[in-house]
């Protein structure tokens, strides 16, 4: 895992030594969600074939689905030609959006405000809990 010690990392948040990461369906080829990972992220990732992260709002290594179950399988793993960013595609388990989406990007610009272009695969206060 040599390529690890050659990434990039920023600081995001105050959180040092992060690469963002796009998340990809391995079938429909939809971009998924962003998110970000630290070497121990990717490591995990790779380990076990399953989408790990770090989350900034949290600050912990994240497993995707560990409360949601909504997992993500990685297929492959790409890196772009400055090193500072990645691309997990992955089979995605019902949905990667935590507002219930199949996509964190269900929403289009149109004019001055946004339309609704996805559709809800579950009700996250069934999922998370009402908050």
């Amino acid at each position: 895992m040599a390529f690890l010690d050659e990434l990039r990392t920023r600081t995001v948040d105050g959180i040092e030594g992060l690469v963002t990461v796009i998340v990809q369906d391995v079938t429909e080829k939809d971009v998924l969600m962003l998110a970000y990972a630290n070497r121990e992220a990717l490591e995990k990732t790779l380990e076990t074939g399953l989408a790990h992260y770090f989350s900034t709002s949290r600050k912990k290594l994240w497993l995707k689905g560990e409360s949601s179950g909504n997992t993500q399988k990685v297929a492959d793993i790409y890196v772009d030609c400055d090193m500072d960013a990645v691309i997990y595609v992955v089979e995605q388990k019902t949905a990667a959006c935590h507002m219930g989406y199949r996509s964190c990007f269900y929403q289009r610009v149109v004019d001055d405000g946004l339309e609704v272009v996805g559709e809800r695969v579950f009700d996250p206060d069934e999922v998370y809990g009402k908050k």
